[in-house]
Order: C-alpha cells, then sequence, then structure tokens
C-alpha cells in the first residue's frame, strides 16, 4: 500500500467515524494503519499535506498572527420573538415577493474561517472583527472534521462554528479533574484561541460548516447547493437543515427545534434563517452590520439570581448618564459577571430594584448582561441623582434619562468625544485610545476634538509610556494621524460629531441629502425626517445639537483648520458613470482596493458578486465562477488591459 494509499483510506475512516458517525471498521484496524503510516513518514521523511498525522497538533506559538480576511465575515441580526421575526418575514417578501427560506441551527462556539488553495488547506483564522482576525491554522488543523485537502480548484474561505460536544466535555472533564472546564463553548473557544495546538487536539472539537466567504470558482447558486458542495467536500454540515416558504412553516421548524434543544449533544443558542437563492441575497444586499437576507431567531438566555450592592452612574459623550449595577459575582453563560446595565432610572423604579437585595439578571442576546427584577423583598432605595458623579453640575431630565449639562467642563463626556472622533469608522485618527484621551484632557489640558489639531510630537511624547524610546515615535505616528484626518469624507465627520442616534449608515444619508455641514446645520425636522430611517427622536437630536453654542464653536475652529468636508457626487462623465463593476481575479497593477478606488472616481459604483444588475465585469488573472457567470448572463467583461486603457481616456 503506498503512502498516498494509506492517506486515502486513513481520511475515508475519519470521515466515517466523525463526520458520518457511521464508522465501517474498528477502531483496532484505523490505529494500525495509522502506526504503518507515521512509521512510513519517518522512514521517508516524506508527510503528505492531507496526512491525518498532521493534526496531533506541533510546538506552542509565541503570539497570534493577525489574518486579513479575503471578504468580510459580517455578523447576523437579531430577533428573539415570533413578532419580530413576522416583521422580518414581511420586509423579505416585501421586496423580494414570495421566497424560500432555510432554517438551521444557530452553534454556541467559536466562528472559524478557513482557507482553501486548489483544493489543499491553507490556513484559518477566528472571525475577528469581520475584517482581521487571529491566524489560528496550527490549532484548526488538528480538528478532525476539518478537511486538510478538498475536490476544488480555486480560492475559497469556508465558514463554520467551531465547537466542543457536551459527550467530549465529559470526556476531558473526567480525565482533567483539576483543570475541569465550565462549558462546552468556553472549552472550545479556549481550545482554539490557546497558543498550544496540543490542547485543541486534546479537546477533540468539531467545525460545523454553514457559509462560505471569498471564492473563486464556486458554482454553488443557493444556501441548498451550498450545504451540498460542503458535504461533497467531506465536511461536517448543520444538523438541522430545512426548507420553508412562509412564517409559519419557519415557526414550526424553530418550535420543534426547541422542543428538542436539550436533547442534542451540543450547545445551541438559536436558530439562523436564511433566503436560499443567493441572487435574491445580491437583491437585498447588507447595512454596515448585517446581511439583510439572514436573522438569527435567539431563543431565551440563561437567568441567575445574585445581590445588587451598589449602582454605578456612567457618563457618555452626549452627557446621558446610564446606572450600571454592582454584583456578587456569578457565573452566567460561561462568564463570571460583576457589573450589569439598569438602562435608566424609570427602569430602577418599574422593576423594583434595591441595594443589598437579590435580583435576576440575564445575558441580552448573550451578551450584555441585564439585570431583569428584583427576586427579593427588601434592601436599600436607589437615590435618584441630582448632580453629575463626575462634575457636581445638576442633571436635567429629558424623556427617560438624565443628563449632565457641563458639556464643556465634563471630564468622562470630553474623553468620549474624543475617542469617538477618533474611532476608525469616524476621522480614523489611529493611536488615541481611551487612555490616551483621559491623558490628553487631565495633562494637556484638551476640552475639545478641536484642540487635537494644535498638539505637537512634544506634547504627546510624554503620554505614551512603553518600552524605551518608542515614545516619540508613538506620538510622532499620532501627529501624523491627526494631519491626515483633515480630508476626512463627509459621512465619517457627521459620524465622528458624535450626534446622538446618528451611526454610519444614517451619517452616509445625512450627507448624500445635505451635501455640508452647513446644510445639515440649517436642516428643519421635517426635511431630516423626509430621509428613509430617521424619525422624530433623531431628527430633534440633529437640531438641538447644532443648536447648541459649543459645537457651533467647535465646529468653526475646525473649519478654520480646513476640516469642511462637501458630498461628492460620482462623476458622471467618467469611464464608469452609472455602471455597476464587479472585479474578479488578480490585477497585476492594482490591489482590487485600488481598483475600485479608481472605478468610483471615474463615477462607478463596485458590487462583490455578479448579479442581472451588474454592467460591467473586470477580469484578472485566475478569474473564477463569477467570471462564468458573467459569461453565461452576457455581462460585458473586460481584462486588465482594458481596464488601463478605459482609465487613461479619462486622464
Amino acid at each position: 500500500m503506498t503512502m498516498q494509499e494509506m492517506v486515502a483510506q486513513l481520511n475515508k475512516w475519519a470521515y466515517e467515524y466523525y463526520v458520518l458517525d457511521d464508522p465501517s471498521v474498528p477502531d483496532v484496524q484505523y490505529d494500525a494503519l495509522y502506526d504503518q503510516l507515521v512509521l512510513l513518514e519517518k522512514q521517508t521523511g516524506v508527510v503528505l499535506d492531507d496526512s491525518p498525522t498532521r493534526r496531533v497538533g506541533g510546538e506552542p506559538l509565541k503570539s497570534f498572527v493577525q489574518h486579513t480576511h479575503l471578504k468580510r465575515l459580517y455578523s447576523l441580526d437579531k430577533v428573539q420573538s415570533f413578532g419580530e421575526l413576522k416583521e422580518w418575514v414581511e420586509k423579505v417578501e416585501k421586496a423580494l415577493g414570495k421566497t424560500e427560506f432555510t432554517v438551521e441551527l444557530k452553534y454556541d462556539g467559536l466562528t472559524i474561517n478557513v482557507t482553501y488553495r486548489d483544493g489543499k488547506f491553507a490556513g484559518a483564522s477566528t472571525r475577528g472583527n469581520g475584517v482581521t482576525g487571529e491566524d489560528v491554522t496550527e490549532q484548526v488543523k488538528t480538528i478532525r472534521t476539518v478537511p486538510l485537502s478538498i475536490p476544488f480548484n480555486g480560492i475559497c474561505e469556508l465558514q463554520g462554528e467551531g465547537i466542543m460536544r457536551l459527550s467530549a466535555l465529559q470526556k476531558y472533564n473526567a480525565s482533567h479533574p483539576a483543570d475541569a472546564l465550565k462549558n462546552a463553548r468556553n472549552g472550545a473557544a479556549g481550545a482554539i484561541r490557546n497558543l498550544d495546538p496540543k490542547v485543541t487536539a486534546e479537546r477533540n472539537l468539531d467545525v460545523v460548516f454553514y457559509s462560505a466567504g471569498y471564492e473563486e470558482g464556486l458554482t454553488a447558486k443557493s444556501q441548498t447547493e451550498l450545504v451540498e458542495f460542503l458535504k461533497s467536500c467531506g465536511m461536517l454540515t448543520n444538523f438541522v437543515f430545512e426548507k420553508a416558504h412562509t412564517f409559519e412553516e419557519i415557526r414550526r421548524v424553530i418550535e420543534h427545534i426547541g422542543a428538542n434543544r436539550s436533547s442534542y449533544d451540543f450547545l445551541i443558542d438559536g436558530v439562523v434563517i436564511k433566503v436560499n437563492d443567493f441572487s435574491l441575497r445580491e437583491e437585498l444586499g447588507y447595512t454596515d452590520k448585517f446581511p439583510r437576507w439572514a436573522v438569527a431567531y435567539k431563543f431565551d438566555a440563561e437567568q441567575v439570581t445574585t445581590r445588587l450592592n451598589d449602582v454605578e452612574w456612567q457618563v457618555g459623550r452626549t452627557g446621558k448618564l446610564t446606572p450600571i449595577g454592582k454584583l456578587d459575582a456569578v457565573e452566567l453563560c460561561g462568564a463570571t459577571i460583576r457589573r450589569a446595565t439598569l438602562n435608566n432610572y424609570g427602569d430602577i423604579v418599574r422593576k423594583r430594584l434595591k441595594k443589598d437585595a437579590l435580583v435576576f439578571v440575564r445575558r441580552s442576546n448573550d451578551v450584555i448582561p441585564e439585570v431583569l427584577g428584583s427576586a427579593e423583598e427588601g434592601g436599600l432605595e436607589i437615590e435618584k441623582p441630582v448632580r453629575c458623579p463626575a462634575c457636581g453640575s445638576l442633571l436635567e431630565e429629558v424623556g427617560a434619562n438624565l443628563y449632565c449639562t457641563n458639556a464643556e467642563h465634563c471630564r468622562p463626556q470630553i474623553v468620549a468625544r474624543i475617542t469617538h472622533y477618533c474611532s476608525k469608522n469616524a476621522c480614523d485618527i489611529d493611536g488615541i485610545s481611551d487612555k490616551t484621551a483621559e491623558l490628553m484632557v487631565e495633562k494637556l489640558g484638551v476640552r475639545s476634538v478641536a484642540d487635537l489639531y494644535s498638539l505637537t510630537e512634544a506634547d504627546l511624547s510624554p503620554l505614551f509610556v512603553g518600552e524605551a524610546n518608542r515614545e516619540s515615535k508613538k506620538a510622532q505616528n499620532a501627529v501624523i494621524a491627526i494631519e491626515k484626518s483633515k480630508k476626512v469624507s463627509l459621512a465619517q465627520f457627521i459620524y465622528a460629531l458624535g450626534l446622538d442616534n446618528v451611526g454610519t449608515v444614517t451619517a452616509r444619508d445625512l450627507a448624500s441629502r445635505f451635501g455640508s455641514i452647513d446644510a445639515l446645520a440649517s436642516a428643519s425636522v421635517e426635511q431630516l425626517t423626509a430621509i428613509n430611517g430617521v424619525g422624530d427622536v433623531v431628527a430633534d437630536g440633529i437640531v438641538q445639537f447644532f443648536k447648541e453654542a459649543q459645537n457651533a464653536e467647535i465646529i468653526g475652529r475646525l473649519k478654520a483648520i480646513g476640516i469642511d468636508p462637501v458630498y461628492m457626487e460620482r462623476s458622471s462623465t467618467g469611464a464608469f458613470a452609472g455602471k455597476k463593476v464587479v472585479l474578479t481575479g488578480s490585477l497585476a497593477r492594482y490591489t482590487r482596493s485600488q481598483a475600485s478606488k479608481l472605478i468610483e472616481e471615474q463615477g462607478g459604483e463596485t458590487a462583490s458578486s455578479v448579479s442581472k444588475s451588474v454592467d460591467l465585469v473586470i477580469a484578472g488573472a485566475d478569474a473564477g465562477s463569477k467570471l462564468d457567470k458573467a459569461r453565461a448572463l452576457g455581462i460585458q467583461v473586460i481584462n486588465e488591459e482594458e481596464f488601463i486603457q478605459m482609465l487613461s481616456k479619462m486622464q
């Protein structure tokens, strides 16, 4: 038996055992052939890429390396009631008509992004922030339900959930009583995000695959076809996968899953509903955070009882006070909880909360701890604050919330406004952390974002405490980043100002509608509410923001140093004016982001996938399924040389 034949046979048996749960040979037969392979590898010094011996785990890593995903990984929007789910289904049907959905389990583990190149396992990473994650290649390589080779030519990133079965958790804890794991979710996440791959191998994890991100050459046109492709690759796929055509059908599947949830050998925290057809997904598109074509129905969160010891009032960038409950430490959903949100004073009264009394706590959406209500009579009254806990100024009650009106001198407000202004989606001033902003206020007397632009390297150097001789470099980089931020776009600048309830999407809509800060500042409530997604509360907040003298003064100072962006409409005369363009394959002269920017500067719009609405496809080297789909749809296709010629004609 050749080495290739040994590897193929062992991988087949492992697939039957770990994925199908239907072994065709006893363990002793697998072990005997495995031992023969190990001996042959030692004798020859050759180890094939997909050899099962690669799964044992190598030497511990010194640190995690960052991995940039080939395509962004989105999180899912959530609903927690059938009423909310019905509204989501109706919104989808209003946009698409009658639609076929898929219903799948939502696993409680750690998202894994696996890259394959021409059929070979090329690496794996955590989801991270959706753009960049931690490289966990060596850890994931030890997981037997992640194939080291698949029948696929091209490049693809496939997503799944790293899980630890409850039976595996029980077996592990029985053999590791001194290091027993709290729950299966922590067991999986801790194993994958462990610098020692041997720890991962020891916990006997699985990865359940359910999605494809970046792909070149993948021809699946629906979730159903994708799942069949994943199965053909020898991957473990969703233990529940149902198709549904109406809200009632979806509801029946969810109710069945809920009734059987306790019988599963793994943790789930909900159900995922997706539009099945990929071309329809393209029509719905994405928000800044979520795909519009999928939603997670969350089951009721775990709930515990603990003691509320005290209430701390935090001050945000708008001056709003948020009460935070300080709790006796309690384990909840695998985490130790010591603090939880109380929303506002009205919420405290409504829930009859008292200090030094037991309360019910849950993790809202399994993330943010929330106090649900009182669990016993008695306790001490929680007093409604009259003055700001940070600066001592009198508070003002607006609606359900309390506000500190001392915006100009209240330190937490100033710090929060600075860190928000410097954040990535705002002015993207790298190097200004919360701690640095606090030191700016305390040591340098910074009182507004406008003060940032007068800071020098000498001012900033003492704030960066670290390794020897690095302070000046960090300060220099911060000064460069501050100067660079003067070229911020209008949408980013609107978001950076920190208007209450204005996120990145609304900021873009405001920039497009009004075109400049001056126009936005003079907008009426009626003009603002005419924008889709802007309600009375948001509109009132925007109008009030620009009425305040302090804000007007800061904006005036920013304009004086050259920060007065205007909305740049796409050119109506550029080479790509009015065209939706898809880039596929590799370009020799430009990176994909550079090419996208050039297209947009010339009036075009870039899209990530090919559909009937696409006007043009630019195909570089190794173009795959997108090129095939474009030709099938009769869409114009050009190569890189033709792309460069189109650009040069406009110069």
